[in-house]
């Protein structure tokens, strides 16, 4: 089984400008990296939502005709690995209804840990639903006729939403933008020309040319509309803490975003200083896994004075390894997708830094890889503490039973990777790196994934079809 760190989503929203479908297509471009499994854009000319998706690639499934079929001047779009409900069409979003007020699309990122407690309400007073996705619950909600105006069936529906979501909705006339009161997922806003333009993180802020504004708060709801933003704080957790996810800064977004307060490439940089201090190692030079580990290799470089090197070249035409949900695909680029540089490694003491250890299949294969490239020794040191527990919040971690450091010891992971030595980041050092070093700072991040101690109460069944069982 694969080792890769499976992903979630993207979302981009803009309004208020010509352009609105190739502007998104290009922000969709900027956050590939966050899902390659389907892509969608949602437009709005002001009286009618045009939405088309597919599944793949943003640049394999848009082109000039599609997008000339997209007119008006806002929009948002998608991109998706799935969390909560298998790779179909179905699940594909933007997802868009239309409703007695009018037309409603919705794009998420995140993950509703009470998802199977509101379908099931729903279903029981008569709603039908065309996929499985937990995604598909929040038009439900908000086309209950009890709401006397668009912004209260928004403003009400998330506050019956559990767990992480970060939403960018679209109206006839209104762009909106949610994030949930913990702050699990990252969304920003920015503007371009007039335009109002959200995003999960400001690397596609920098791709359209918009300039980055401010990130959304945690628990603020902003309407958008010709007057402009609006925002909103319906949910009642005044200064309780936040649960920012703090594998978005390990893995998951891109080295030239800023979320949380914090530029990613440094924030990788710090944690791999601090695995240095915590895990020093005699060896010659230090070689990171590419791409997510560059940062890190380079800080524990820095802090080690061990040289740093490309030992592996990597294949960058076959995606990210994890987003094939089919495991016999998924296998097979697990083996072409990182090959070793014998010049580099040959009769060296290797330090490995990567970002994490799931089940470790792909770590030994690499390992293996490095031994047969002819180094001498081989440190494995990861840029995140141990993890033992799956994640319900948008990322696709196994279960506790697959993850290799809940099962094992720090000794029969050393051996079941073949490695003279193996260093996890302490979760002290992890927080301190992604804090900034501000010691409050500190309590808003969600560490869940390891040490078992979740921000919100789970109150369904928790694996990614749970949605799909009554089919």
């Amino acid at each position: 089984m694969s080792d890769e760190v499976k992903d979630h989503c993207g979302v981009f929203g803009i309004y208020g400008h010509p352009k609105a479908a190739e502007i998104t297509y290009l922000g969709l471009f900027a956050l590939q990296h966050r899902g390659e499994e389907s892509a969608g854009i949602c437009t709005s000319d002001g009286k009618e939502l045009r939405v088309y998706k597919q599944l793949g690639l943003v640049g394999d499934i848009f082109n000039e005709d599609v997008l000339k079929k997209l007119p008006g001047r806002s929009a948002i779009g998608h991109v998706r690995y799935s969390t909560t409900g298998s790779s179909t069409l179905n699940n594909a979003q933007p997802i868009k209804v239309d409703y007695s007020r009018g037309q409603v699309a919705v794009a998420h990122n995140g993950n509703l840990v009470n998802a199977k407690y509101l379908r099931d309400q729903l279903e029981a007073y008569g709603s039908i639903f065309t996929g499985s996705t937990d995604s598909e619950i929040i038009v439900h909600l908000m086309a209950k006729p009890k709401y006397s105006t668009r912004e209260e069936s928004v403003l009400e529906t998330v506050k019956r939403m559990e767990g992480a979501f970060t939403l960018t909705l679209l109206m006839e006339d209104m762009l909106v933008g949610v994030r949930d009161p913990y702050g699990f997922r990252p969304l920003c806003l920015g503007k371009l020309d007039g335009a109002w333009v959200l995003a999960s993180e400001n690397c596609a802020l920098e791709l359209v040319e918009a300039e980055f504004i401010r990130e959304i708060e945690a628990g603020e709801v902003v309407f958008i509309n010709e007057q402009g933003p609006r925002s909103f704080f319906p949910f009642k957790r005044e200064g309780a803490r936040k649960a920012h996810c703090a594998f978005e800064h390990v893995y998951f977004a891109r080295p030239d975003s800023r979320i949380f307060g914090q530029n990613v490439a440094t924030v990788r940089q710090r944690l791999g200083r601090i695995l240095a201090k915590e895990h020093p190692a005699l060896a010659d030079i230090v070689i990171p896994v590419p791409d997510s580990g560059n940062s890190a290799a380079l800080g524990y470089s820095n802090e080690s004075g061990i040289p740093l090197a490309h030992g592996f070249t990597r294949n960058h035409y076959i995606g990210r390894t994890f987003i094939n949900p089919t495991q016999s695909v998924r296998m097979l680029k697990v083996k072409i997708k990182l090959n070793p540089i014998r010049d580099t490694v040959e009769g060296k003491r290797v330090v490995v830094v990567d970002d994490s250890i799931v089940r470790g299949n792909t770590s030994r294969s690499r390992v293996k890889l490095l031994r047969k490239a002819g180094a001498k020794e081989v440190h494995m040191r990861i840029s995140c503490p141990p993890h033992i527990s799956p994640c319900y919040y948008g990322i696709d971690f196994p279960s506790k039973e697959e993850l290799l450091a809940s099962t094992h010891s720090m000794e029969e992971i050393k051996k079941f990777l073949d490695v003279e030595s193996i260093g996890y980041l302490s979760t002290k050092g992890l927080l301190e790196a992604v804090s900034g070093g501000v010691p409050e700072a500190r309590e808003n991040f969600c560490t869940a994934c390891w040490t078992g101690e979740y921000p919100t109460p789970l109150s369904d069944e928790s694996d990614k079809f749970k949605l799909e069982r009554k089919c």
